[in-house]
């Protein structure tokens, strides 16, 4: 005859599972009991993107028209061009390499400046001006002049 396939700890497991079954039925029961809620509650969102369970007062609702809505990209408004010509000081050239960066006057950002992009010649040190252009790592000095 063969041994039969109930081992320990299969049963243990099984014991297991009817007393949590029986823990939820009772707890299930006990709800009831208690009167709770039949239906969803409701979370709500304040003015600060907290949770709350308290409803938003309709009087501080914000009324928004559907034109002043912009989607995407704001259109630039005609005052709001600025020059396009920088003035910078070279931070580091290497002229046998061909590259160097410059670094901007007003906000102290660095931009690489090649060769090909050079109006003058140019060292370490020198005030010079120059119009920024998109490269592929950045933005890059362009039509870079001696002051």
């Amino acid at each position: 005859m063969a041994k039969s396939q109930q081992t320990f700890n299969k049963i243990e497991k099984e014991k297991a599972r009817a007393k949590k079954r029986e823990d939820k039925k009772k707890k299930k029961e006990a709800r009831k009991a208690e009167g709770g809620t039949d239906g969803i509650q409701f979370a709500y969102v304040d003015a600060y993107g907290n949770l709350t369970d308290t409803p938003p007062n309709p009087a501080d609702k914000i009324k928004v028209e559907a034109e002043d809505i912009v989607l995407g990209v704001p259109k630039k408004e005609e005052g709001e061009e600025e020059d396009p010509i920088r003035q910078g000081k070279v931070s580091f050239y290497d002229s046998s390499k061909g590259f160097g960066f410059i670094i901007d006057l007003e906000n102290n950002e660095k931009y690489f400046c090649h060769v090909s992009g050079l109006l003058d010649d140019i060292a370490e040190n020198d005030k010079v001006t120059f119009e920024l252009e998109r490269g592929m790592k950045g933005m890059n000095a362009v039509r870079v002049k001696r002051v």
